[in-house]
C-alpha cells in the first residue's frame, strides 16, 4: 500500500520507517521538505519520499496523522480536506497542551470531548481510527517490553477501517483493543498523559499498556 505520514517529527519518522520495513510505499509530508532532519531521515531510508502534506495526502491509500495535536486541524486544511476523503486516516495526535504539572500534562479538551471528534468533524468523509497515541515513538514498532505483546487501544466509527489498522498492528508487533466508535476516544487519548507521568517523573520511556483478560 502507499502510506502518507503527514508530519515529519519523531512519530512520523518512525512509522513511516516501519512501514518502509513491512514493505509499504512510504511518503513523509512534511512543511519544510529541507528540513535537515527530513533529510537524514531520507538518507536513512532511501526508499522513502518526502513531500508537502497536500502531496503527501494525495500519495497516501492510507494516511496517518503524527503532527501535534494543537496544529492538527490546521495540517489537514493545508493537506487538503478532499484529500482525505473515503481514506483510512490513522489518527496518532493528542490535545497536548503547554509543559506538564507534577508530570501530568494539560490538555485543551475535556473529557466530554477528544482531539479526534473535532478531527472527524472536519474530514467527515475520512474513515479515522485512533492508535499510536498511547505510547512513545520508541516501542511503536516491535516493541521490546516484556510479558508479551502489548496492547493498542484504538476507536473509530467505521469497522473495516479499524480492521485495517488492526492487520497493521499485528504486523507492528501489537495486540489490539477496539474500544468502539471515536467516542471513546474520550478515553483513550488521557491515556497519553497517565503513559508520559513516569517518564516525566522517572526518565522512563519505554513501557507500554497491556489489557489483561480472565
Amino acid at each position: 500500500m502507499k502510506i502518507g505520514i503527514i508530519g515529519s517529527g519523531a512519530v512520523g519518522q518512525k512509522l513511516g520507517s516501519a512501514f518502509l520495513a513491512e514493505g509499504h510505499e512510504v511518503m513523509l509530508g512534511t512543511r519544510n521538505p529541507g528540513k535537515e532532519e527530513v533529510k537524514n531521515w531520507k538518507k536513512d531510508n532511501a526508499k522513502g519520499q518526502c513531500g508537502t502534506f497536500g502531496v503527501t495526502a494525495q500519495f497516501g491509500d492510507i494516511l496517518v496523522l503524527a503532527v501535534g495535536g494543537s496544529v492538527a486541524e490546521s495540517a489537514i486544511k493545508q493537506a487538503g480536506v478532499s484529500h482525505f476523503n473515503n481514506k483510512v486516516v490513522i489518527d496518532a495526535t493528542n490535545p497536548i497542551d503547554g509543559p506538564p504539572t507534577d508530570g501530568v500534562l494539560h490538555f485543551f479538551t475535556d473529557l466530554n470531548e477528544s482531539l479526534m471528534e473535532r478531527l472527524q468533524k472536519q474530514i467527515p468523509q475520512a474513515r479515522l481510527v485512533k492508535a499510536f497515541n498511547s505510547v512513545g515513538n520508541l516501542q511503536m514498532y516491535k516493541p521490546t517490553v516484556k510479558g508479551g505483546p502489548p496492547t493498542m487501544f484504538i476507536c473509530g466509527n467505521d469497522d473495516k477501517a479499524k480492521k485495517t489498522v488492526t492487520d497493521i498492528l499485528t504486523a507492528f508487533g501489537w495486540e489490539t483493543a477496539d474500544m468502539g466508535n471515536a467516542t471513546a476516544a474520550r478515553a483513550i487519548e488521557p491515556l497519553c498523559i497517565l503513559w508520559c507521568i513516569p517518564g516525566f517523573l522517572h526518565t522512563h520511556w519505554t513501557h507500554a499498556f497491556k489489557l489483561l483478560q480472565v
